[in-house]
Protein backbone atom coordinates (compact mmCIF):
# COMPACT_ATOMS: atom_id res chain seq x y z
CA UNK A 1 0.00 0.00 0.00
CA UNK A 2 2.82 2.35 0.90
CA UNK A 3 4.47 1.92 -2.48
CA UNK A 4 1.26 2.98 -4.21
CA UNK A 5 1.22 6.23 -2.22
CA UNK A 6 4.85 6.85 -3.10
CA UNK A 7 4.24 6.15 -6.79
CA UNK A 8 1.17 8.41 -6.79
CA UNK A 9 3.13 11.23 -5.19
CA UNK A 10 5.92 10.81 -7.72
CA UNK A 11 3.44 10.89 -10.59
CA UNK A 12 1.83 14.07 -9.23
CA UNK A 13 5.23 15.70 -8.86
CA UNK A 14 6.23 14.62 -12.36
CA UNK A 15 3.03 15.95 -13.90
CA UNK A 16 3.54 19.28 -12.13
CA UNK A 17 7.08 19.54 -13.48
CA UNK A 18 5.83 18.77 -16.99
CA UNK A 19 3.18 21.48 -16.64
CA UNK A 20 5.78 23.98 -15.46
CA UNK A 21 8.14 23.08 -18.30
CA UNK A 22 5.35 23.57 -20.84
CA UNK A 23 3.99 26.81 -19.36
CA UNK A 24 1.88 28.37 -20.70
CA UNK A 25 -0.45 25.68 -21.99
CA UNK A 26 -3.51 27.95 -22.13
CA UNK A 27 -4.25 31.67 -22.59
CA UNK A 28 -2.70 34.05 -20.08
CA UNK A 29 -4.64 37.08 -18.81
CA UNK A 30 -2.79 40.29 -17.99
CA UNK A 31 -4.96 42.57 -15.90
CA UNK A 32 -4.32 46.30 -16.36
CA UNK A 33 -6.14 48.28 -13.63
CA UNK A 34 -6.42 51.39 -15.82
CA UNK A 35 -8.65 52.54 -18.65
CA UNK A 36 -7.56 51.85 -22.24
CA UNK A 37 -5.36 54.44 -23.88
CA UNK A 38 -2.99 55.25 -21.04
CA UNK A 39 0.74 54.58 -20.83
CA UNK A 40 0.38 51.38 -18.79
CA UNK A 41 -2.27 50.00 -21.13
CA UNK A 42 -0.29 50.89 -24.26
CA UNK A 43 2.86 49.26 -22.95
CA UNK A 44 0.95 46.18 -21.77
CA UNK A 45 -0.47 45.61 -25.25
CA UNK A 46 2.95 45.84 -26.90
CA UNK A 47 4.50 43.48 -24.35
CA UNK A 48 1.71 40.91 -24.46
CA UNK A 49 1.85 40.84 -28.26
CA UNK A 50 5.52 39.92 -28.06
CA UNK A 51 4.90 37.31 -25.37
CA UNK A 52 2.10 35.77 -27.43
CA UNK A 53 4.53 35.25 -30.29
CA UNK A 54 7.30 34.01 -27.99
CA UNK A 55 5.05 31.53 -26.18
CA UNK A 56 2.90 30.63 -29.18
CA UNK A 57 -0.02 31.17 -26.84
CA UNK A 58 -2.64 33.86 -26.47
CA UNK A 59 -1.77 36.58 -23.92
CA UNK A 60 -4.72 38.91 -23.46
CA UNK A 61 -4.91 42.35 -21.83
CA UNK A 62 -8.02 42.94 -19.72
CA UNK A 63 -8.70 46.47 -18.48
CA UNK A 64 -10.20 46.59 -14.99
CA UNK A 65 -10.12 50.27 -13.97
CA UNK A 66 -11.74 51.79 -10.93
CA UNK A 67 -11.21 52.51 -7.23
CA UNK A 68 -7.71 53.87 -7.86
CA UNK A 69 -6.65 50.54 -9.46
CA UNK A 70 -7.88 48.47 -6.51
CA UNK A 71 -10.58 46.66 -8.50
CA UNK A 72 -8.10 45.11 -10.92
CA UNK A 73 -5.49 44.45 -8.24
CA UNK A 74 -7.97 42.69 -5.97
CA UNK A 75 -9.10 40.50 -8.87
CA UNK A 76 -5.54 39.31 -9.44
CA UNK A 77 -4.81 38.89 -5.72
CA UNK A 78 -7.79 36.52 -5.46
CA UNK A 79 -7.07 34.61 -8.69
CA UNK A 80 -5.59 31.10 -8.76
CA UNK A 81 -1.84 31.13 -8.20
CA UNK A 82 -1.05 29.26 -11.40
CA UNK A 83 0.59 31.93 -13.56
CA UNK A 84 -2.39 32.45 -15.85
CA UNK A 85 -3.60 35.71 -14.31
CA UNK A 86 -1.01 38.48 -13.96
CA UNK A 87 -1.13 42.14 -12.97
CA UNK A 88 0.72 44.79 -14.97
CA UNK A 89 0.49 48.10 -13.20
CA UNK A 90 2.24 51.30 -12.22
CA UNK A 91 3.61 52.11 -8.77
CA UNK A 92 0.27 53.43 -7.46
CA UNK A 93 -1.12 49.93 -6.94
CA UNK A 94 1.88 48.49 -5.17
CA UNK A 95 3.52 51.30 -3.20
CA UNK A 96 1.33 54.37 -2.68
CA UNK A 97 -2.21 53.17 -1.98
CA UNK A 98 -1.31 51.85 1.51
CA UNK A 99 -0.37 55.43 2.41
CA UNK A 100 -3.62 56.86 1.04
CA UNK A 101 -6.31 54.50 2.31
CA UNK A 102 -6.99 53.28 5.82
CA UNK A 103 -7.87 49.92 4.32
CA UNK A 104 -7.39 48.35 0.89
CA UNK A 105 -8.73 44.96 -0.25
CA UNK A 106 -5.28 43.39 -0.64
CA UNK A 107 -1.83 43.53 0.90
CA UNK A 108 0.72 44.65 -1.75
CA UNK A 109 3.57 42.79 -0.05
CA UNK A 110 1.72 39.66 1.08
CA UNK A 111 -0.80 39.00 -1.70
CA UNK A 112 1.46 39.28 -4.75
CA UNK A 113 4.55 37.48 -6.01
CA UNK A 114 6.88 40.02 -7.67
CA UNK A 115 8.00 39.00 -11.15
CA UNK A 116 9.96 41.97 -12.45
CA UNK A 117 10.06 45.72 -12.75
CA UNK A 118 9.55 46.56 -16.41
CA UNK A 119 10.27 50.12 -17.51
CA UNK A 120 10.45 53.63 -16.14
CA UNK A 121 8.60 56.38 -17.98
CA UNK A 122 9.51 60.04 -18.18
CA UNK A 123 6.56 62.32 -17.57
CA UNK A 124 6.01 65.71 -19.16
CA UNK A 125 4.00 68.70 -17.99
CA UNK A 126 1.48 69.46 -20.74
CA UNK A 127 -1.20 72.12 -21.07
CA UNK A 128 -4.17 72.91 -23.24
CA UNK A 129 -2.93 75.30 -25.98
CA UNK A 130 -5.56 77.87 -24.96
CA UNK A 131 -3.87 78.31 -21.58
CA UNK A 132 -1.62 81.41 -21.83
CA UNK A 133 1.57 79.60 -20.82
CA UNK A 134 4.58 78.41 -22.78
CA UNK A 135 7.22 77.89 -20.09
CA UNK A 136 7.46 76.56 -16.57
CA UNK A 137 7.91 80.12 -15.34
CA UNK A 138 4.67 81.09 -17.10
CA UNK A 139 2.84 78.28 -15.30
CA UNK A 140 4.26 79.29 -11.92
CA UNK A 141 3.43 82.97 -12.48
CA UNK A 142 -0.14 82.25 -13.58
CA UNK A 143 -0.71 79.78 -10.73
CA UNK A 144 0.50 82.31 -8.15
CA UNK A 145 -1.77 84.94 -9.63
CA UNK A 146 -4.74 82.56 -9.45
CA UNK A 147 -4.05 80.24 -6.48
CA UNK A 148 -6.24 77.14 -6.58
CA UNK A 149 -8.01 78.17 -9.78
CA UNK A 150 -5.94 76.30 -12.36
CA UNK A 151 -6.93 72.65 -12.65
CA UNK A 152 -4.77 69.65 -13.33
CA UNK A 153 -5.80 66.12 -14.20
CA UNK A 154 -4.25 62.89 -12.99
CA UNK A 155 -4.83 59.19 -13.53
CA UNK A 156 -6.00 58.62 -9.96
CA UNK A 157 -5.49 59.80 -6.41
CA UNK A 158 -1.95 58.86 -5.41
CA UNK A 159 -0.82 58.21 -8.98
CA UNK A 160 2.51 59.65 -10.03
CA UNK A 161 0.64 62.20 -12.11
CA UNK A 162 -0.91 63.38 -8.85
CA UNK A 163 2.13 63.07 -6.59
CA UNK A 164 4.52 64.64 -9.10
CA UNK A 165 2.28 67.69 -9.22
CA UNK A 166 2.23 67.76 -5.41
CA UNK A 167 6.04 67.85 -5.46
CA UNK A 168 5.94 70.54 -8.17
CA UNK A 169 3.62 72.66 -6.04
CA UNK A 170 5.82 72.26 -2.99
CA UNK A 171 8.97 73.21 -4.92
CA UNK A 172 7.40 76.23 -6.66
CA UNK A 173 5.07 77.55 -3.96
CA UNK A 174 2.00 77.14 -6.15
CA UNK A 175 -1.43 75.60 -5.65
CA UNK A 176 -3.62 73.88 -8.25
CA UNK A 177 -7.03 72.19 -8.16
CA UNK A 178 -6.71 68.40 -8.56
CA UNK A 179 -9.16 66.52 -10.83
CA UNK A 180 -8.53 62.74 -10.60
CA UNK A 181 -9.57 60.31 -13.34
CA UNK A 182 -9.67 56.53 -13.67
CA UNK A 183 -6.81 56.52 -16.16
CA UNK A 184 -4.35 58.70 -18.06
CA UNK A 185 -6.38 58.46 -21.29
CA UNK A 186 -9.55 60.10 -19.93
CA UNK A 187 -7.49 62.74 -18.10
CA UNK A 188 -5.57 63.63 -21.25
CA UNK A 189 -8.78 63.80 -23.29
CA UNK A 190 -10.14 66.44 -20.92
CA UNK A 191 -6.92 68.45 -21.11
CA UNK A 192 -7.14 68.28 -24.91
CA UNK A 193 -10.80 69.30 -24.68
CA UNK A 194 -9.99 72.29 -22.48
CA UNK A 195 -11.94 71.04 -19.47
CA UNK A 196 -8.73 70.74 -17.46
CA UNK A 197 -5.70 73.01 -17.76
CA UNK A 198 -2.66 70.82 -17.13
CA UNK A 199 -1.37 67.39 -16.27
CA UNK A 200 1.77 65.34 -15.82
CA UNK A 201 1.69 62.30 -18.11
CA UNK A 202 4.11 59.91 -19.79
CA UNK A 203 5.67 61.00 -23.06
CA UNK A 204 4.24 57.90 -24.70
CA UNK A 205 0.64 59.04 -24.33
CA UNK A 206 1.01 62.78 -24.96
CA UNK A 207 3.36 62.59 -27.97
CA UNK A 208 0.62 62.22 -30.58
CA UNK A 209 -1.45 65.10 -29.21
CA UNK A 210 1.63 67.31 -28.85
CA UNK A 211 2.69 66.57 -32.44
CA UNK A 212 -0.86 67.38 -33.61
CA UNK A 213 -0.89 70.68 -31.75
CA UNK A 214 -3.66 69.57 -29.41
CA UNK A 215 -1.40 69.82 -26.36
CA UNK A 216 1.49 72.12 -25.50
CA UNK A 217 4.48 70.53 -23.80
CA UNK A 218 5.81 72.83 -21.09
CA UNK A 219 8.71 70.74 -19.79
CA UNK A 220 9.94 67.18 -19.32
CA UNK A 221 10.58 65.54 -15.96
CA UNK A 222 13.80 63.73 -16.88
CA UNK A 223 17.31 64.83 -15.93
CA UNK A 224 18.09 65.56 -19.58
CA UNK A 225 16.07 66.63 -22.60
CA UNK A 226 14.14 64.04 -24.56
CA UNK A 227 15.56 63.01 -27.92
CA UNK A 228 11.99 63.16 -29.26
CA UNK A 229 11.51 66.75 -28.06
CA UNK A 230 14.99 68.29 -27.97
CA UNK A 231 13.61 71.85 -27.96
CA UNK A 232 11.56 71.27 -24.81
CA UNK A 233 13.61 72.05 -21.68
CA UNK A 234 13.62 69.91 -18.58
CA UNK A 235 11.66 71.27 -15.65
CA UNK A 236 14.83 71.14 -13.61
CA UNK A 237 16.64 73.51 -15.98
CA UNK A 238 13.55 75.75 -16.14
CA UNK A 239 13.84 77.11 -12.64
CA UNK A 240 12.94 74.07 -10.52
CA UNK A 241 16.38 72.51 -9.97
CA UNK A 242 16.39 68.86 -8.95
CA UNK A 243 12.79 68.23 -10.01
CA UNK A 244 12.04 64.87 -11.64
CA UNK A 245 8.77 63.35 -12.81
CA UNK A 246 8.89 59.69 -13.63
CA UNK A 247 6.81 56.59 -13.12
CA UNK A 248 7.48 52.87 -13.43
CA UNK A 249 5.58 49.75 -14.41
CA UNK A 250 5.90 46.30 -12.92
CA UNK A 251 4.54 42.77 -13.29
CA UNK A 252 3.29 40.59 -10.42
CA UNK A 253 1.36 37.34 -9.97
CA UNK A 254 -0.87 36.09 -7.15
CA UNK A 255 1.09 35.04 -4.07
CA UNK A 256 1.85 31.33 -4.06
CA UNK A 257 2.51 31.11 -7.79
CA UNK A 258 5.19 28.40 -8.26
CA UNK A 259 8.71 29.88 -8.29
CA UNK A 260 9.47 27.99 -11.50
CA UNK A 261 6.66 29.84 -13.30
CA UNK A 262 7.73 33.19 -11.82
CA UNK A 263 11.27 32.50 -13.02
CA UNK A 264 10.14 31.56 -16.54
CA UNK A 265 7.94 34.64 -16.92
CA UNK A 266 10.74 36.83 -15.59
CA UNK A 267 13.28 35.41 -18.03
CA UNK A 268 10.97 35.59 -21.04
CA UNK A 269 9.77 39.13 -20.28
CA UNK A 270 13.38 40.24 -19.78
CA UNK A 271 14.34 38.75 -23.15
CA UNK A 272 11.57 40.72 -24.86
CA UNK A 273 12.38 44.04 -23.22
CA UNK A 274 16.14 43.62 -23.63
CA UNK A 275 15.90 42.93 -27.36
CA UNK A 276 17.52 45.88 -29.22
CA UNK A 277 14.90 45.81 -31.97
CA UNK A 278 12.09 45.96 -29.40
CA UNK A 279 13.83 48.84 -27.64
CA UNK A 280 14.24 50.81 -30.86
CA UNK A 281 10.68 50.24 -32.01
CA UNK A 282 8.73 50.53 -28.78
CA UNK A 283 10.79 52.02 -25.97
CA UNK A 284 13.07 54.82 -27.17
CA UNK A 285 10.40 56.81 -28.99
CA UNK A 286 8.07 56.51 -26.00
CA UNK A 287 10.62 57.69 -23.46
CA UNK A 288 10.70 54.31 -21.72
CA UNK A 289 13.81 52.89 -20.06
CA UNK A 290 14.16 49.15 -19.21
CA UNK A 291 14.54 48.45 -15.48
CA UNK A 292 14.12 44.67 -15.44
CA UNK A 293 15.78 42.48 -12.82
CA UNK A 294 15.22 39.38 -10.72
CA UNK A 295 12.04 38.80 -8.70
CA UNK A 296 14.09 39.33 -5.54
CA UNK A 297 15.40 42.66 -6.81
CA UNK A 298 11.87 43.76 -7.68
CA UNK A 299 10.67 42.84 -4.19
CA UNK A 300 13.41 45.01 -2.65
CA UNK A 301 12.61 47.81 -5.10
CA UNK A 302 8.93 47.75 -4.09
CA UNK A 303 9.85 48.07 -0.42
CA UNK A 304 12.19 51.01 -1.10
CA UNK A 305 9.62 52.76 -3.29
CA UNK A 306 6.96 52.26 -0.62
CA UNK A 307 9.08 54.26 1.82
CA UNK A 308 9.92 56.96 -0.73
CA UNK A 309 6.38 57.64 -1.88
CA UNK A 310 5.11 57.38 1.68
CA UNK A 311 7.26 60.39 2.53
CA UNK A 312 5.86 62.32 -0.46
CA UNK A 313 2.29 61.59 0.68
CA UNK A 314 3.10 62.67 4.23
CA UNK A 315 4.92 65.84 3.18
CA UNK A 316 2.04 66.79 0.85
CA UNK A 317 -0.40 66.16 3.72
CA UNK A 318 -2.65 64.03 1.51
CA UNK A 319 -5.42 62.82 3.77
CA UNK A 320 -6.18 59.15 4.22
CA UNK A 321 -9.37 57.91 2.57
CA UNK A 322 -11.60 55.68 4.68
Amino acid sequence: MAWRIIVAALLVGFSQQVALAQYPVKPVRVIVPYSPGGAVDSFARVLTQQLSEHWNQSVVVENRPGASTMIGAEQVAKSPADGYTLLLTAELTLVTLPHLYEKIPYDPLRDFAPITALVSATQALVANPSLPVKTVNDVVTLAKAKPGELTYGSFGIGSTGHLNMEVFQAMTGTRFNHIPYSGAGPAMNDVVGGHVSLMFAALSIVKGSVDAGKLRMIGVGSDRRSSEFPDVPTISESGVPGFEAKSWFGLVAPAGTPPEIIKKINEDVTKVISDPAFARQYLVAQGLVPITGTPEEFASFIQAETKRWGKVVKDANIQLIK
